[in-house]
């Protein structure tokens, strides 16, 4: 889905399978609507949500405060006291990020309403490693996980991490050689990324580690 995505192309049969998502697509059409985009699946929207880009700056505390309490109903979801500690995170410059629900949402917002733990949310997010060792459909890569530090969320140092190529693969990393970035979500591969794109992914994150730091 994501390289699909990044060829700038949006069908109505993706629209349907991504409007599935009861979280990702309420924060796609906020995104586009405060940058005055019509399409919430253009390639800039996506790439926001999931990787970081400047979008995510166009976006008032005032319309994310609307997204999370109208949007998701949060509040409703969460109680008034979580609510209120997400509330004031927007006050400290939170963003639109995938990585800001995963790390302070806390509970998934979808079917399955449970607590994240460190595990789930370090495959939950989108993370990125280089590619140091390819062979068949197993992708070696030096990669940061997710930490715990006493009480305090944090990434680690780089570490060699292998996954496995879907078996639906599209033919993404046919041509990824060492030294290429990813990213990866769930345990499994997603696209090819360039450094800008790592920089803003690493930017995001640490901004919503930071932020979930300051209520755990």
């Amino acid at each position: 889905m994501f390289a699909y995505l990044k060829e700038g192309v949006s069908d109505p049969g993706l629209q349907n399978i991504m409007k599935g998502f009861n979280t990702m697509y309420p924060y796609l059409k906020q995104i586009a609507d405060a940058n005055n985009i019509a399409d919430p699946f253009d390639v800039r929207v996506v790439e926001a949500y999931w990787i970081g880009n400047e979008l995510l700056e166009h976006v008032t505390s005032q319309q994310f405060y609307r997204h999370l309490r109208e949007g998701l109903r949060m509040r409703d979801r969460q109680g008034a006291k979580p609510f209120d500690q997400l509330v004031d995170k927007l006050r400290h410059g939170a963003r639109m990020h995938h990585s800001f629900h995963v790390f302070n949402a806390y509970k998934r917002t979808g079917h399955d309403a449970q607590f994240h733990d460190l595990d789930s949310m370090d495959a939950c997010r989108v993370s990125w490693g280089k590619a140091i060792h390819i062979e068949g459909p197993k992708i070696t890569v030096m990669a940061k996980p997710l930490l715990l530090d006493g009480h305090q969320v944090k990434l680690g140092e780089a570490i060699e991490r292998t996954i496995t190529r879907r078996l639906e693969d599209d033919g993404t990393f046919d041509e990824l050689t060492s030294g290429d970035w990813i990213t990866m979500h769930w345990h499994v591969p997603c696209e090819v990324v360039t450094e800008r794109e790592v920089g803003f992914l690493e930017r995001y994150t640490q901004q919503s580690i930071s932020l979930a730091n300051t209520t755990l």
